[in-house]
C-alpha cells in the first residue's frame, strides 16, 4: 500500500430536492461523511473528485455529463490518530479541498464495501447534523437551495 499524501478533496452530493448524501464509513459506524478521497500522483484536485465520487458512490459524473463545482475553499483538520499509518511519516493535519456535485434525485447510488456500509438522503439540518466531520458539516452548511 502506497503511503498517502495529506491533501484529499471532500465531494458534498445533493439533490435536485435538496436532499444531502451521507455514507457510512465501515470502520467506524459513528461516521458518516461525504465524499471524500486522497489524491493520488500526477492527478488534479479535480480529476480525484471525479475518481473518488465514482469509486465511492458509483456516480460516473463524466458519463452522465454532470460537472462537479470546486468551491475555491479549504479545510485544515487533524488526521485521526487511528489513521495517521496510512500516511507519509510525520502526517498530523490534512489539507481538504472543497468541491460539491448536484445530481438528480433518482440517481443510483452503489457503495464501495470496502469502505462503506450504509447510505441515506438527507435534509440539510439533519446532514449537518449527521456528519462527523466538522469541515463536513460546514461545509453541507454552505450549500444554497439554489446551487444548481
Amino acid at each position: 500500500m502506497q503511503l498517502r499524501k495529506p491533501i484529499s478533496v471532500l465531494v458534498i452530493i445533493y439533490n435536485y430536492a435538496h436532499q444531502f448524501l451521507l455514507i457510512k464509513r465501515t470502520d467506524d459506524a459513528n461516521f458518516w461523511q461525504s465524499v471524500t478521497g486522497g489524491v493520488e500522483q500526477n492527478e488534479s484536485l479535480l480529476e480525484t473528485a471525479y475518481r473518488e465520487l465514482k469509486e465511492e458512490t458509483g456516480i460516473d459524473a463524466h458519463a452522465l455529463g454532470i460537472k462537479i463545482k470546486d468551491h475555491k475553499s479549504i479545510n485544515q483538520y487533524e488526521i485521526r490518530p487511528c489513521w495517521r499509518h496510512r500516511y507519509i511519516e510525520g502526517a498530523n493535519m490534512n489539507t481538504e479541498h472543497v468541491f460539491s456535485i448536484c445530481v438528480p434525485n433518482d440517481i443510483k447510488i452503489t457503495l464501495n464495501p470496502h469502505e462503506h456500509t450504509h447510505y441515506e438522503w438527507l435534509t440539510q439540518k439533519a446532514a449537518v447534523l449527521r456528519a462527523w466531520s466538522p469541515s463536513n458539516q460546514k461545509e453541507i452548511r454552505s450549500i444554497k437551495s439554489n446551487s444548481q
